[in-house]
């Protein structure tokens, strides 16, 4: 298993991107997630990532895109979004990527007015669309589990559900810890995902609220969700996910702080060897 960071770090802490996947690479990380809009970002951008993440050899594994309006009720939006996950996927062959991680956001009006079941099903028609075009670039779509109280993928027996509903060998799951945890997943249920889960996201939080902290940080018991994960067999990647840093100045002990306290505990299990 690489042990990956998600460069968003570097970026929500205003730090120039190649600034970061020097870093990254310094740092010690097998592997960088990119988090960037196509429609935002230009071709030289784009292109100025690939470069130096090939310089550095330093593989792009995924790229992160929410796109919430997958599941809007008006036809218009979820056509829009379609065509930008579509153009993310691009670039994620662009980049070599194995895959996108996709947020899909959550129920509106408190399930109320529209049914949960019209939302749900919305969803499922979208995402087999993506995963199609997905399936055709050679990549595949990780969904993220978000562990707020309205987000369709809230649980596992949700994400589980979804993605049989989906029933596309391109549409998988990816596993946070943090949000596991938040969600009040126990370690054991992590074994429902069986081999629908292709990516995972590590940080810490302090148990009540969405926090994105270096692991140690925090409350999130590591270990027994790490053995659960580690006996999937997944062939891929876990990103350390640090969100809007309170010290943006001190962002680099930030980053090299998580990178000591995940790579003791991936040695730990014997899943990643010392370099």
């Amino acid at each position: 298993m690489k042990l990956g960071l998600i460069n968003s770090a570097w970026v929500q802490a205003n730090q120039p991107t190649v600034f970061g996947l020097r870093k990254t690479k310094e740092i010690g990380f097998d592997s960088v997630d990119i988090f960037i809009d196509p429609l935002d970002a230009d071709e030289q951008e784009c292109r100025q990532v690939k470069e130096e993440c090939d310089r550095l050899d330093l593989p792009i594994v995924s790229i992160c895109c929410v796109a919430l309006g997958l599941i809007d009720f008006n036809p218009s939006v979820q056509r829009f979004h379609v065509e930008r996950v579509r153009r993310y996927l691009d670039l994620a062959r662009q980049f070599d990527a194995r895959n996108l991680l996709l947020v899909l956001g959550e129920y509106v009006w408190n399930q109320e007015v529209i049914s949960p079941d019209e939302q749900w099903s919305t969803g499922v028609a979208n995402c087999r669309i993506i995963g199609d075009h997905a399936e055709k670039l050679g990549l595949r779509v990780a969904l993220e589990l978000e562990p707020f109280r309205l987000s369709l993928l809230n649980s596992v027996d949700e994400m589980v559900r979804f993605i049989d509903d989906c029933d596309h060998p391109a549409i998988r799951a990816n596993i946070d810890v943090s949000h596991l945890l938040l969600a009040g997943v126990k370690p054991e249920e992590v074994r429902k995902f069986g081999d629908r889960a292709i990516h995972v996201h590590i940080s810490d939080c302090d148990g009540k609220k969405h926090g994105d902290l270096p692991p140690g940080r925090g409350v999130v018991p590591f270990e027994p969700y790490l053995r659960e994960i580690q006996s999937l067999g997944i062939d891929g990647a876990m990103s350390i996910e640090l969100e809007y840093s309170p010290e943006p100045d001190r962002i680099v002990e930030w980053v090299e702080e998580a990178y000591r306290e995940t790579d003791r505990l991936m040695k730990q299990l014997n899943w990643r060897q010392p370099k």
